[in-house]
């Protein structure tokens, strides 16, 4: 692979390593002269953090960083960062870091200078219409892990605490203006979640292919992007100092969230509530779900499963995609059941009925009561498929 390239989709990206230090060009040339540095709190006490900080600086640039943001962030850290935002004089936004950063940064941007609210933008009907476009806020974003795609994604999820439930931002000006994809700032992220963040770009991928909606451009990345998955996650996880494995899962995260305008599904729908109600990390749970989700869609699914797993050369069957799954989460470290990393014993029904309604069910190929979503999960905390 050409381990320097550009391309345009679904918006300006710059693909390579040592990349960003092309960041400080780029904001001049973008007419970013004060931009505020969103990322989370551990990222912004390394390195790669602060030196960004320092290259921009040097260049002319008047840049701080705001980094409360929580792995869940909530609608209390954007309003932070709308504080620090407008305290600061800012005229722009750098995202950097994994989910929880670049999903905070854009929405602080959508939001830091409209008159409506955060919550009156939640994907329902035309609620995005309620912002002024001219007043959106640029962002350039720089993920570090290879999983949510959030970078190319004109969506946040955002916790509301008050509901206890996470919810959907939409615009389409939210889709970041430039994307960085440097593979080498993702070279110091553990195996773990090297591991888990892979397989959200997994599960993006996975779920917008199985969605019955016609999207044919959307079908054919996700296939691709499976297919990168199958190849770069065991060995990024095996050596994470592997560059072309970090840029490849990069790239195939980047296609995940390209592909999911298709729509994603019941693992999502479960993951969302569950990571609102337990604060927990959204890839592991995709991750954990994944088979659970797989064996309730399998008579809807089975036709499509049988394509998917001839292009990734499986036999021809959906029993041998599953085994492929079930060996790949092996291989990671990723484990079987939920209760190696929540308890649910509580309010499983609650957590079945937030799934039914969570807009990620709607593109699910089977349509699940909040019974049936109860059922998935508790099969899935016990580790029994």
């Amino acid at each position: 692979m050409n381990m320097q390239v550009n391309w345009n989709y679904p918006t300006q990206i710059r693909a390579g390593a040592g990349r960003v230090a092309e960041l400080p060009a780029l904001c001049l040339a973008s007419g970013m002269r004060k931009p505020l540095l969103v990322t989370d709190p551990g990222l912004a006490k390394l390195a790669m953090v602060t030196d960004i900080i320092d290259q921009c600086r040097n260049a002319g640039l008047s840049i701080d960083c705001f980094s409360q943001i929580k792995p869940n962030p909530t609608g209390t850290n954007v309003a932070d960062g709308v504080a620090a935002f407008l305290a600061g004089g800012h005229d722009s936004i750098i995202a950097m870091g994994g989910g929880s950063g670049l999903d905070a940064a854009k929405a602080i941007a959508i939001i830091a200078r409209q008159s409506c609210q955060l919550w009156d933008l939640e994907d329902v009907g035309d609620n995005w219409q309620r912002v002024d476009p001219q007043h959106v806020v640029p962002v350039i974003a720089i993920p570090t892990t290879a999983g949510t795609g959030s970078e190319v994604g004109r969506a946040a999820l955002i916790v509301n605490e008050t509901e206890q439930r996470k919810v959907i931002i939409f615009h389409p000006r939210m889709l970041p203006e430039h994307v960085i994809l440097d593979p080498e700032l993702t070279t110091g992220l553990p195996s773990g979640l090297t591991a888990a963040t892979g397989m959200d770009a997994l599960s993006h991928c996975l779920e917008a292919y199985c969605s019955t909606y016609y999207h044919p451009m959307a079908e054919a990345i996700a296939m691709e992007g499976i297919s990168l998955v199958k190849t770069y996650l065991p060995q990024v996880v095996a050596d994470g100092a592997n560059i072309e494995s970090r840029q490849q899962m990069l790239v195939a995260s980047t296609m995940g969230a390209t592909a999911f305008q298709r729509g994603l599904g019941a693992m999502h729908a479960l993951a969302h509530p569950l990571g609102a109600v337990y604060d927990a990390h959204h890839g592991m749970l995709n991750a954990i779900l994944m088979p659970y989700v797989l064996k309730a869609n399998y008579k809807v699914i089975q036709k499509p499963i049988i394509r998917l797993a001839r292009c990734l050369e499986l036999a021809p069957n959906f029993d041998a995609f599953m085994d492929w799954v079930l060996a790949l989460r092996t291989e990671i470290g990723i484990p079987h059941s939920l209760a190696t990393i929540i308890d649910i014993e509580r309010f499983p029904e609650e957590i079945g009925s937030m799934a039914a309604v969570d807009p990620a069910a709607s593109s699910n190929p089977v349509t699940f009561t909040p019974q049936q979503y109860q059922v998935i999960l508790e099969a899935a905390h016990r580790g029994s498929l």
